[in-house]
């Protein structure tokens, strides 16, 4: 039961932070900054990495959960309450936003700025590249291991700096599903469910590939 509850703090915090940056940067008219909204992401990150992560693992985000079960490295049987637990602290943490900022539109919730085949690559290219530093952190040497919560937070301040202004840098289904649920605003929802959760399955082959033991070839 611990390991749901650290999910669902931990995911709770995410959001509410992450998102509750963005409703904060347009209640106090740009205070915050785009910038501001990027280091809030990875810097609550990596403290729910480093606070939860002996607990439950840290995953957080249901495309993280789906590709640690193709890889092999999560029990089956563990994924559908993991994904409850996550959407669980999610939707508390869009609903608080709401009863805190009533009139707030969106509550932090991620649109494409132009087309959905544009922001379904960015999507899928940057959940891409972080699952591909989660599986090596986590799988790596130990010295890694001790960084893991620098590195995965890093590449979500990286991305979403970059990328936050176009897709939204969601790269979690249930950080763009809660708000939009929350807030009436489901349009596009479907393409931050699909691109995340198949740029980090994608992620697990190529970590597979570069990971596999190469067998050396025997003498004659």
């Amino acid at each position: 039961m611990q390991k749901y509850v650290a999910e669902v703090l931990g995911t709770f915090a995410i959001i509410f932070c992450g998102t509750g940056a963005i409703v904060i940067n347009q209640e106090s008219h740009g205070a915050i900054t785009h910038v501001g909204i990027a280091i809030t992401f990875g810097l609550v990150v990596t403290s729910m990495i480093y606070a939860l992560g002996s607990i439950s693992g840290a995953h957080f985000n249901p495309a993280v959960s789906i590709a640690f079960t193709v890889a092999r490295k999560f029990p089956a049987k563990e994924l559908l309450p993991y994904i409850i637990s996550q959407l669980a602290g999610a939707l508390l943490a869009s609903a608080t936003l709401r009863y805190l900022f009533p009139s707030n539109e969106l509550l932090g919730g991620t649109l494409p700025a132009g087309s959905e085949e544009q922001s379904f690559v960015l999507e899928f290219i940057l959940t891409y590249f972080l699952m591909l530093v989660i599986l090596n952190v986590a799988y790596g040497s130990k010295e890694q291991g001790l960084f893991a919560g620098l590195a995965i937070g890093g590449v979500v301040l990286l991305e979403a700096m970059f990328a936050g202004p176009i897709c939204g840098a969601s790269m979690n289904p249930v950080r763009s599903f809660s708000p939009a649920l929350v807030s009436g605003h489901l349009e596009h929802v479907w393409l931050y469910l699909v691109a995340p959760t198949v740029g980090a399955v994608a992620a697990v082959f190529t970590w597979q590939f570069l990971t596999r033991s190469v067998v050396a070839p025997k003498v004659a």
